[in-house]
């Protein structure tokens, strides 16, 4: 975290800075200028990629938390189930899955009993160059690739009955084989706490009618639904409740740092694992600031979790932990696939054209549309400030379909608020957005600085 200040008048109205932070947009970056003084600069700790990813990985599947190595769980007759992340994260899935492979190949098991479910959730299918830049020429070639259906239920079965009364139904290619392999990533979520364990099946491979109740106005509208909190977090413990059902046999998550780096693999029985994932991922991304801010600047991470609008509320939420009421938030998010266009993300977006009236919408119990979690949350946060999005891929117009405001060029629009909350105004720049999660600590050291 670094502190500095405003500058003169003249600099605000030539919306000229003289510190330049490059935000993580895209592939490639975005270079802003901000002010030199009242300026906190927050980002995760880094930690340095692992000197040997690959090696890391086959370590921790021959000494996993909670339950014997992988290749004693598994018998050549076996079928065999790997869930992966889908393009919306950026895990490492062409390191992970060959040596996941390589193993199964070792004690045994043919190619043709082995199946990986693409866990899309509620989101769209991969097409195939996407698929071969997730996973790797190789496997597409030679493996069978599932991609989950959320509304698709004669490609599901039932796992059992959930604790709300709900039966759960997921893939039914993941459930009914022999050993169950869920892959991922961990990192801070916005309202599951942590993301990895159980989400690659609640609700990567769940039913949409699954996912409406897990994602639902009032499970979300718990103070605990929120990032960083996993037991006691409804959500999470629904999800993983979800998860439970399926008996995963094995999980293979990892850390990554801003560079998208593998920092530490976690792998074995899904909640020892997990657990011990969450701890290390906490100690990096969970950061003290001392007080709230006027403007707070973020991203989502790059690419490619910038992919589209939808993903980058995430990002908005991030910087909502730290702004003040009535304060603005600027977001800069490449949306290469745009809101998307056409989505229910973005019809409930039009149908609403407010925050207020989209809430209004959203508690309503008669109510219920895919991808309303995002709209409510996202219109939770527009309540109580503004929100700017800097995007060269969509036009102003587009931007406003999904009831954000148009930001042309970042310095300017910062230069524009500055006006309004004067030379006192305090900023907060989160340059690699919910990879950090920051939170206010009135005892906060104002120079400690994490980079």
């Amino acid at each position: 975290m670094q502190g500095s200040g405003l500058g003169s008048n003249n600099c605000l109205a030539l919306g000229v800075y003289a510190m330049k932070v490059v935000l993580s947009y895209g592939k490639t970056g975005l270079p802003v200028e901000v002010p030199d003084d009242n300026v906190t600069i927050v980002r995760p700790v880094f930690v340095s990629r692992l000197d040997d990813e690959q090696g890391a990985i086959v370590e921790a599947l021959n000494c996993p938390s909670g339950c014997k190595p992988l290749r004693d769980m598994v018998q050549p007759s076996d079928t065999v189930a790997v869930a992966f992340c889908d393009a919306t994260r950026p895990v490492p899935n062409k390191v992970i899955l060959p040596i996941i492979l390589d193993e199964m190949e070792s004690v045994g098991v043919r190619r043709d009993r082995i199946v990986l479910v693409n866990a899309l959730g509620t989101h769209r299918p991969s097409p195939l160059a996407e698929l071969v830049e997730l996973l790797g020429e190789d496997i597409v070639r030679n493996y069978r690739i599932i991609q989950h259906n959320c509304n698709n239920y004669e490609t599901m079965a039932v796992a059992g009955r959930l604790s709300t009364g709900q039966e759960f139904w997921v893939n039914r290619d993941y459930l009914n084989a022999d050993v169950r392999i869920l892959t991922g990533f961990i990192e801070p979520h916005f309202f599951a706490g942590f993301s990895g364990g159980g989400k690659l099946v609640f609700p990567g491979t769940a039913s949409l009618e699954n996912i409406k109740e897990s994602h639902g106005y009032r499970i979300l509208s718990h103070a605990n639904s929120t990032w960083g909190i996993t037991h006691g977090n409804p959500v999470w413990e629904l999800l993983t409740e979800g998860a439970e059902l399926t008996k995963p046999d094995f999980i293979v998550n990892v850390t990554l740092n801003s560079e998208k780096g593998i920092t530490g693999v976690f792998a074995g029985e899904l909640r020892a694992a997990h657990a011990r994932g969450v701890e290390y991922a906490r100690q990096t991304s969970m950061r003290a600031v001392p007080e709230l801010f006027d403007v707070v600047i973020t991203t989502n991470s790059g690419y490619p979790l910038d992919r589209n609008v939808y993903q980058t509320v995430k990002g908005i939420s991030a910087a909502a932990s730290i702004v003040k009421d009535g304060g603005a938030i600027i977001v800069a998010s490449e949306c290469i696939d745009g809101i998307p266009a056409g989505s229910p993300y973005h019809q409930l977006l039009e149908m609403s054209e407010t925050p207020e009236r989209a809430l209004e919408l959203i508690s309503n119990p008669d109510f219920s549309m895919q991808d309303q979690w995002q709209v409510q949350l996202q219109a939770e946060i527009q309540m109580r400030a503004d929100v700017y999005l800097y995007s060269h891929r969509l036009s102003p117009d587009e931007i406003r379909t999904a009831m954000l405001k148009p930001s042309s060029r970042i310095e300017d629009t910062l230069a524009d608020l500055l006006r309004v909350y004067g030379d006192g105004a305090r900023i907060c720049v989160l340059p690699d957005g919910p990879q950090t999660i920051p939170y206010v600590d009135h005892d906060a050291d104002h120079d400690v600085d994490p980079t």
